[in-house]
């Protein structure tokens, strides 16, 4: 059992690497067999679904990271979490877009939503909740992720000037701080 879960994590962590190397498109099966000598078989035998399991797996390991980033971020309070969020998708372009741009099968926001995403999300409420008032915190909480993820998104498309990059994160904290932070 232990080698079995050995070659998954294996797996995954090959496709991140050459995910972040590359990008998504470079990663295939017949790539990855060969970077980690397992046959195409081994892999689908881990991943059923093939590179589309392989990137969903990818993504969970990247929910409990960036859980664990911003609750270290926390500290620093909504302006913590911000800073901390888009480091993480800067640092991590290729695995932020496996968590939260590409098709997923992932399911964001349901009771069936894996409990790393959860806790993910509930970092983010975290900061968001003593600033919201009480009906409203996870609906603000969205609303400040989505800033985030636009942020990120529009920077990473080049549609946003980079004089600008540290005022605007500044002013998204002023908007859902200001109640607290």
């Amino acid at each position: 059992m232990r080698d079995r879960t050995e070659r998954g994590r294996r797996i995954v962590t090959a496709a991140r690497e050459l995910a972040e190397a590359e990008g998504w498109d470079a990663v295939t099966t017949r790539r990855l067999a060969a970077l980690i000598e397992y046959s195409q078989p081994v892999l689908y035998s881990h991943f059923p679904g093939g590179k589309d399991a392989i990137m969903a797996a990818a993504a969970l390991e990247g929910f409990a990271e960036l859980a664990t980033a911003l609750a270290a971020g926390r500290d620093g309070g909504v302006a913590g979490v911000a800073r901390t969020y888009v480091a993480f998708a800067e640092d991590k372009p290729a695995l932020y877009d496996a968590m939260f741009t590409l098709a997923s099968e992932l399911p964001f926001a349901k009771d069936e939503t894996p409990e790393v995403m959860k806790a993910c999300f509930a970092e983010l409420l975290a900061v968001i909740e003593p600033v919201a008032a009480e009906p409203e915190a996870g609906a603000l909480t969205e609303v400040f992720w989505s800033t985030l993820h636009g942020l990120v998104t529009l920077d990473r498309g080049h549609r946003l000037s980079p004089a600008h990059h540290d005022e605007r994160l500044a002013l998204v904290v002023a908007r859902f701080g200001a109640r607290g932070d």
